[in-house]
């Protein structure tokens, strides 16, 4: 009777706070609506099986992009991204992001050049790219190692998804392994260490420009392809953090070292008119960031990956959790002053 009435009060609360939350508009939607209150990372039921209302979460976006040292062959990236693109079903079967694969996107990128491989794909399929890198897709074919993320976020759990099975349907033979970030990612990529990596798009753009985390241009990578779109998420256990704002003193898991997550973190919180030095930051992967919050140790992480990911919604099956949205003035002003990014809703049951 005790645990009912512990579950029954724990729903309550969910339900509560999601009638406070953020606008039911369609679901799938990009367009931010006015709500910058948290909504429930998680659908828990009351004794009548009927689930708490859930919310959908209003935040902004960057690509999630895999790109190939120039050395490779185009014979072996063409076969890759042909691969993917022509068994989606078959991939959204093993992973959900499958279902997010769509060809206007993989060759929309425009601030990198695409590897020949890549581009003599898409322009089968009548597609121009608006930049082919120049002298890439020279080198042998042979194995390909593909770097991805901890292994906790949705680089890893999909990017395995995709070695496999390019490595059991397309001709050449990829292994996934755990990535740092995108930083290192690029940088192991430069180094030779690895010879496929995934990378946000913003990160993408700062090596090839030689911007914010690297000190000069990194250019001997180009694009496969976008796959898929990251949204920035807040999650927090902390019901009463309802709002971007609300984070100003608290501590705050901003990503690991040589992650993309710290400059979307620090433009989030610029865009409310924060600083690094208004809260108490940390530095943590996605996995830390989540035992954390399940500790009591932080009071909210930033995790950049798609929706939805594995730390948060491991963390949501342990305790009630709580993404935390922006509202519309402050996405519009962050798009204005970072390109980068695009409006994103995380629709409502997500977790």
């Amino acid at each position: 009777m005790k645990k009912f009435f512990s579950l029954l009060l724990a729903v309550l609360l969910v339900a509560s706070l999601a009638a406070c939350g953020g606008d039911s508009g369609d679901s799938g939607s990009n367009t931010p609506a006015d709500s910058g209150t948290s909504a429930p990372a998680d659908t828990g039921s009351d004794a009548s099986g009927s689930k708490a209302e859930a919310v959908d979460t209003n935040t902004v976006a960057v690509g999630a992009v895999v790109i190939a040292r120039d050395d490779v062959s185009e014979d072996d990236v063409y076969k890759f991204v042909s691969t993917i693109f022509e068994n989606t079903g078959a991939i959204t079967e093993q992973h959900a992001k499958g279902g997010e694969l769509d060809l206007t996107f993989a060759s929309s990128v425009t601030s990198v050049p695409y590897h020949p491989g890549a581009a003599r794909y898409f322009q089968e399929k009548g597609i121009e790219v608006a930049a082919v890198k120049e002298g890439a897709g020279a080198g042998e074919s042979k194995a390909l190692t593909f770097t991805t993320g901890g292994e906790t976020g949705t680089y890893y759990a999909f990017g395995g998804v995709l070695a496999s099975y390019v490595s059991n349907n397309g001709g050449v033979n990829v292994t996934a392994v755990v990535g740092n970030g995108s930083q290192s990612n690029v940088e192991d990529l430069t180094a030779g260490d690895v010879q496929l990596g995934f990378v946000q798009s913003d990160v993408m753009s700062y090596a090839y420009n030689g911007e914010r985390l690297f000190d000069s241009p990194v250019t001997n990578f180009s694009v496969v392809a976008a796959l898929y779109m990251e949204q920035v998420q807040i999650a927090t256990t902390n019901p009463d953090i309802k709002s971007v704002a609300d984070l100003e003193g608290k501590i705050v898991s901003i990503g690991a070292s040589g992650s993309g997550v710290y400059f979307n973190a620090i433009d989030v919180l610029g865009a409310y008119g924060l600083t690094e030095e208004d809260i108490q930051p940390v530095f943590q992967s996605f996995g830390d960031s989540a035992d954390n919050l399940k500790d009591g140790k932080i009071d909210a992480a930033f995790i950049v990956a798609g929706a939805p990911t594995p730390a948060i919604s491991d963390l949501a099956l342990s305790k009630p959790t709580y993404l935390v949205g922006l509202d519309e003035e402050h996405t519009n002003s962050l798009l204005e002053s970072s390109p980068f990014y695009s409006a994103y809703t995380i629709p409502a049951g997500t977790y």
